[in-house]
């Protein structure tokens, strides 16, 4: 579907670190995709243990998850929005992408430089945000100014967008994302906020790179407490990782990863819950095509109707969709295969209106 999440922060608190993990991960199997579509862009496996379950059932020839994209964005410094550092290019790129994931320093190491001499989470969140808040305040304000000056014509669009841009100067003006503004609830309301297209409407969620002995206790880490307070304060996921242990982990042979895992106190890698983490923020699902020649993952968005979701496998499902032969994967599972959940009665007959959910096993009959 090629939605991304880009990776975003100050300099040294992890980032480029933990994308180097994602981007050499080893898969499980050798036909796993990734690929590095530019040195800063990985499309990465969503981790799901269904893929497995059904193959034991199909024995396919090959399994084929399903994937996201994350993109590491040069590191932010004050100033970004006015151009300072690589603020251009951090403003176009993070302009490119679907959602954020902003990653903070959470661990003590005086060999580590930290670009503001400090250890401060928060801080560091602050600062990424109010520069993007700077730079959506510079296009809120453009559009309030046009908006005034065509509401003497009695536009009901640009008065919509003066009630809508006048608190909204003011909220990013005290350093709060666009993405928390309470936003009359109509379809003209989210046009005139879309078309803005505004850095901090994109959905977030952190990362706390914490030190390897706060993956156990967490509470025990005052930063990372700091952070999920804040998290919390905003509806936002947090994820903790080990920024250097995933890096280490990404490294080894997929049979010498539990005995490291477990040595770690872990029960799998934390980059698997960042890729999660993302792909729940898009606010995506998953279904199935199970069969000997492949078990595969799909994509598609949550509330997608069968030929929407059958336009992820190929354009001309949904253009010729006739109905979907629907499976919930646990039954799939636990009956044994399609044919024996159809003499179940585990096989239902869907048409255009039905709405996807995440785990169906589906077979598409389109005529073209």
């Amino acid at each position: 579907m090629g939605l991304s999440v880009g990776i975003v922060g100050l300099p040294n608190v992890g980032k480029s670190t933990l994308f180097n993990a994602l981007s050499t991960a080893k898969a499980e199997a050798a036909n796993y995709p990734f690929c590095t579509i530019e040195p800063n862009v990985g499309v990465v496996i969503v981790p799901d243990e269904r893929l497995a379950e059904l193959d034991k059932v199909v024995k396919a020839d090959r399994i084929v998850p399903t994937a996201i994209q994350f993109v590491d964005i040069a590191g932010l410094v004050r100033g970004a929005h006015k151009g300072e550092g690589l603020g251009n290019q951090f403003l176009s790129h993070i302009r490119e992408v679907d959602a954020i994931v902003q990653v903070a320093r959470c661990f003590e190491d005086g060999n580590v430089v930290h670009v503001e001499n400090k250890v401060d989470p928060v801080s560091d969140i602050a600062t990424v945000t109010y520069e993007l808040c700077l730079k959506d305040l510079e296009t809120v304000q453009k559009r309030l100014d046009r908006a005034r000056k065509l509401v003497k014509t009695n536009s009901p669009v640009e008065k919509l967008a003066v009630e809508i841009c006048e608190p909204l100067v003011e909220q990013l003006n005290n350093g709060i994302p666009a993405r928390m503004f309470k936003l009359p609830e109509s379809n003209e309301s989210a046009t005139v906020m879309r078309e803005m297209q505004l850095l901090t409407a994109k959905p977030a969620f952190y990362v706390a790179n914490v030190d390897e002995a706060s993956l156990t206790n967490l509470e025990a880490n005052p930063h990372y407490v700091a952070l999920a307070k804040l998290a919390a304060s905003e509806g936002a996921p947090i994820v903790a990782v080990c920024a250097a242990l995933e890096a280490q982990i990404a490294e080894l042979d997929p049979a010498d990863r539990p005995e490291f895992l477990a040595s770690a106190g872990l029960k799998e890698p934390g980059l698997n819950a960042v890729v999660r983490a993302g792909y729940q923020l898009l606010k995506l699902l998953t279904f199935f095509t199970a069969g000997k020649v492949e078990v595969r993952a799909w994509t598609t968005f949550k509330g997608a109707r069968a030929p929407q979701a059958a336009a992820s496998i190929h354009t001309d499902f949904e253009k010729g969709f006739i109905k979907a032969e629907v499976i919930w994967w646990e039954d799939f599972v636990r009956l044994g295969g399609e044919s024996k959940c159809r003499d179940a009665g585990k096989l239902a007959i869907e048409g255009k209106e039905y709405v996807m959910r995440d785990g169906d096993v589906v077979h598409f009959r389109f005529n073209v």
